[in-house]
């Protein structure tokens, strides 16, 4: 097909994967504990329907121990071509709070020109690119075609790891595209070269047997809380630096959001400081960051005057492409432990841990890659990083030394992902798409020459 026809066929076919996403977006698939699993699994059925609707041959539901199931399909190459493996994940975050989102999170509603509700970018936009830019090659794919979407990535996308360390042969690909991450504006081509790894886990405070009257026992009795509150300030300094030793501070080989930019896509208050030192590419995409993502505590509206005996903190730790989520967490456990005052007692429990990632950025699909992003948006993309964590990109690494990996995608800086009123821009969704199959065409096309 030539560079024309397949913008015509994606052109022809958006209406039709617009609909798609928000009978996807509808389903609230939200694979985290205490959360229903009927909807996990419809997601499932639906990606399953998706994909055997362009025009792979084979298309099945595999199960992954301890998770939701995984929609695998694949085609065979042609002759002398190669194959390509592309990746997304149907599950999504909470919605959270919803008097904060301006329309039903799982009611996609399109305004201006953009797809609202939760999963709309992360990551169904992911399944939608790739099935609107395999149906445009109707069955006769120019390269050949693993596709792996997985059902619990948002939680515990460890458990996806362990199964592809033990079916490697499943996917196995000359190049991967991993569609899971975005551009830094929309218009602004990019490819994701650099990931941070993550690690996460629980930490509980304990300092009584039970909750004790604040008039009788304030003032000499220790409270839990309080001491959390302590501990969990003491990782960071006066501007914002983590303080434990051992993380210091990376450098990023590329060009980061302006100061301007970056306030106006975080949603940053006026009079508001940013945190941390160095430039904005070196805090966001090459050093450590820790962040307390949870509290269980008494809530304000159900406040009662009492000293706490116990509190708990879900602390997640963002670790440099190099870095080693292991030590990096044992060192602020360490660290939380020695700064924990008056011998309370701590706990930690629930880990979780995730590699990063530092892409090659001179292979033949890569230049395939620019040549088809260049033609979709007029430029060619850059490289940028990302601060979050896809956790089986680390292990397709380990698995696949030779292979490329590929992450770009629909989604961008402004798309609120894992927030509140989560959107997604149409036509960044359709130069996403004819991206992907100018690229598959262009990659088969080289290789095969």
């Amino acid at each position: 097909m030539t560079p024309d026809e397949i913008e015509g066929a994606v052109a022809a076919d958006l209406p039709r994967a617009i609909e798609e996403l928000k009978r996807l977006v509808s389903i609230p698939s939200v694979a985290f504990p205490g959360h229903p699993e009927e909807p996990v699994r419809a997601a499932a059925a639906l990606t399953e329907e998706l994909l055997r609707g362009a025009g792979l041959p084979h298309v099945r539901q595999i199960p992954v121990e301890g998770s939701f199931p995984a929609v695998y399909a694949e085609a065979p190459a042609p002759p002398g071509a190669p194959t390509v493996l592309l990746y997304a994940h149907y599950d999504v975050q909470p919605a959270g709070d919803p008097a904060l989102w301006r329309t039903p999170a799982f009611e996609p509603t399109e305004i201006d020109g953009a797809v609202h509700g939760r999963g709309a970018a992360d990551d169904k936009s992911g399944i939608i690119s790739h099935v609107a830019a395999l149906r445009v090659f109707q069955g006769r794919f120019p390269v050949g075609v693993r596709v792996l979407i997985e059902g619990q990535e948002e939680y515990a996308g460890e458990r996806l790891e362990a199964f592809v360390e033990r079916n490697p042969e499943l996917v196995r690909a000359d190049t991967m595209i991993i569609a899971d991450t975005g551009n830094p504006r929309v218009g602004d081509p990019s490819v994701t070269t650099s990931l941070r790894g993550m690690g996460a886990f629980t930490i509980e405070v304990r300092t009584l047997e039970e909750p004790l009257h604040s008039g009788s026992f304030g003032g000499a009795a220790p409270d839990a809380l309080a001491a959390l509150i302590r501990m969990l300030a003491a990782l960071h300094d006066d501007h914002g630096d983590i303080r434990v030793p051992g993380l210091p501070r990376g450098t990023f080989l590329g060009v980061g959001p302006s100061e301007e930019e970056f306030r106006e896509t975080a949603g940053v208050l006026d009079g508001v400081s940013l945190v941390g030192s160095g430039s904005l590419a070196d805090r966001l995409w090459a050093s450590y960051a820790v962040t307390v993502t949870g509290l269980d505590v008494p809530t304000v509206s159900g406040a009662i005057n009492a000293v706490q005996p116990m509190a708990r903190a879900r602390v997640t730790v963002r670790v440099p492409p190099a870095g080693d989520p292991k030590t990096t967490i044992e060192a602020v456990v360490g660290f939380l432990q020695q700064v924990a005052p008056w011998g309370v007692r701590v706990d930690v429990t629930d880990y979780t841990m995730g590699s990063g990632f530092l892409a090659d950025t001179a292979g033949p699909a890569r230049s395939a890659l620019n040549r088809a992003m260049e033609r979709a948006y007029g430029r060619p993309p850059r490289d940028v990083g990302a601060g979050g964590s896809i956790p089986l990109v680390s292990t397709l690494v380990r698995q696949f030394p030779a292979a490329e990996v590929l992450l770009f995608g629909a989604e961008d800086d402004g798309a609120s992902i894992h927030a509140p009123n989560e959107r997604l821009v149409i036509e960044e969704l359709r130069r996403t798409i004819v991206s992907e199959a100018l690229f598959l065409q262009e990659y088969g096309s080289t290789a095969a020459g």
